[in-house]
C-alpha cells in the first residue's frame, strides 16, 4: 500500500504550529451568537473580573462603543472606550434587566482593510426585565460593526443607533390586574427610555459629559505627577495658546506672500528710471549748452559714465522691458482703433524689436 502524497501547507491539529484556517464570512454573525450564549452563563454572583473577561473574548484592546438615540431634549451620542465597556454590560443587569440577547436580520457582510465590518438594518436588542415588573423590551436600530480579521476575531468597533423600542407586557399580568385601575396606571408606564434603563444613561452621562472633559487632566496626573490644580493650569495655558496661535492655513497678506520678489525688484527699478531721466535731461541740458551736436546723436555719448552713478543691468533690462510693453500697448490700441487684426500688431512689435536690437549693436 503505497503512502498518500505529503500535501507541504498541511498542519496536523496535534502539531506545533496548527493554525485555524481563514475566517469564514459567515463567522461575524456567529461571534454574536457567541456573545449572546456567554451573556447566558452570566449569573448574580459575576464580579468584575467576570466582566473583564467577557470584554476580552469579545472586544479589541483599543475597541470603541457608541450608541445614538434621540431622547425628549434631542439627539444623543455617547462613545466609551475598551476599558469602560465591561461597566457598560454591566449596568444593563443592575438596572433591572435579567436577560440580554441580540437578534441579527438580513446582515451584510463585507472585508476591506485588514477588518470585515457588519451591518446589520434590522437589529433588535432584547431584555427581560424583572423589575419594577416582568416586562419584555425590544429595541430596534442598525448595528455596525467591525471584527479583527485575525484567529480571535475581536470587535473593533461597535455603533448601535436605536430608531424604536417596544415595552411588552404579558396579557396574564393584564388580567390579574384587571380590577385595580392604579395599577393599571403603573403598568402603562414606560420602564425604560429607548429601550435603556435610568441606570444605563446616568452611567453614559457621567462618563461622557463628566468624565470625558477630565480624561486630560488623568492622563496628565498619571504621566508627570502633578497636583490637580497644577494639572489643571497646564491644560488651560495649553488651551490658551491654541487658541491665540495663529491658525496653520494661509496668511492673511496672501498675496504679497506668494509673490514678494516681484514687489522687491519693481521699487527699486522705478527708482532707477527716475536717475536715468534726471541723467539725460542733464545730459541734454549741457549738451545744448556748450556742444553743436546732431540732434540724431543719442545725449549719453556725449559724457563718461565713469562720472555718473553706475547702472546695474538688472534695470536696465527692466527699463527696456517696460518700454516694450508700453509700444505693445500703444500698438493694440492703435491697431484696434483703425480695425487692423492682432497679428500685424504682432508683426509690427517684431519689427520693432529687431530694428532696435540692430541699432544697439550697430
Amino acid at each position: 500500500m503505497s503512502n498518500p502524497t505529503h500535501d507541504p501547507f498541511y498542519s496536523s491539529p496535534f502539531g506545533p504550529f496548527y493554525r485555524r484556517h481563514a475566517p469564514y464570512m459567515v463567522q461575524p454573525e456567529y461571534r454574536i451568537y457567541e456573545m449572546n450564549k456567554r451573556l447566558q452563563t452570566r449569573t448574580e454572583e459575576s464580579d468584575s473580573l467576570w466582566w473583564d473577561a467577557f470584554a476580552t473574548e469579545f472586544f479589541e484592546e483599543d475597541a470603541t462603543l457608541t450608541l445614538s438615540f434621540c431622547l425628549e431634549d434631542g439627539p444623543k451620542r455617547y462613545t466609551i472606550g475598551r476599558t469602560l465597556i465591561p461597566r457598560y454590560f454591566s449596568t444593563v443587569f443592575e438596572g433591572g434587566v435579567s436577560e440580554l440577547h441580540y437578534i441579527l436580520k438580513h446582515s451584510k457582510e463585507s472585508f476591506h482593510n485588514s477588518c470585515i465590518t457588519l451591518d446589520c438594518d434590522q437589529c433588535t436588542m432584547v431584555t427581560q426585565h424583572g423589575k419594577p415588573m416582568f416586562t419584555k423590551v425590544c429595541t430596534e436600530g442598525r448595528l455596525i460593526l467591525e471584527f479583527a480579521f485575525d484567529d480571535l476575531m475581536r470587535i473593533k468597533t461597535w455603533h448601535f443607533t436605536i430608531r424604536q423600542y417596544r415595552e411588552l407586557i404579558p396579557r396574564s399580568i393584564l388580567a390579574m390586574h384587571a380590577q385595580d385601575p392604579q395599577v393599571l396606571e403603573q403598568l402603562s408606564k414606560n420602564i425604560t427610555r429607548m429601550g435603556l434603563t435610568n441606570f444605563t444613561l446616568n452611567y453614559l452621562r457621567q462618563l461622557c459629559v463628566i468624565l470625558e472633559p477630565m480624561q486630560e487632566l488623568m492622563s496628565r496626573h498619571k504621566t508627570y505627577n502633578l497636583s490637580p490644580r497644577d494639572c489643571l493650569k497646564t491644560c488651560l495655558f495649553q488651551k490658551w495658546q491654541r487658541m491665540v496661535a495663529p491658525p496653520a492655513g494661509h496668511p492673511q497678506n496672501f498675496k504679497t506672500e506668494i509673490f514678494p520678489t516681484n514687489h522687491k525688484k519693481a521699487e527699486p527699478a522705478r527708482q532707477t528710471t527716475t536717475k536715468r531721466r534726471k541723467r539725460k535731461n542733464s545730459a541734454s541740458s549741457a549738451n545744448s549748452a556748450g556742444t553743436t551736436a546732431s540732434k540724431k546723436r543719442s545725449p549719453a555719448t556725449n559724457f563718461s559714465l565713469s562720472s555718473q552713478v553706475p547702472v546695474s543691468i538688472s534695470s536696465t533690462r527692466f527699463a527696456s522691458s517696460l518700454f516694450l510693453r508700453l509700444y505693445v500697448h500703444v500698438c493694440r490700441f492703435t491697431t484696434r482703433a483703425r480695425g487692423i487684426p492682432d497679428g500685424i500688431a504682432a508683426i509690427r512689435f517684431n519689427l520693432f524689436a529687431h530694428k532696435r536690437g540692430k541699432h544697439r549693436g550697430g
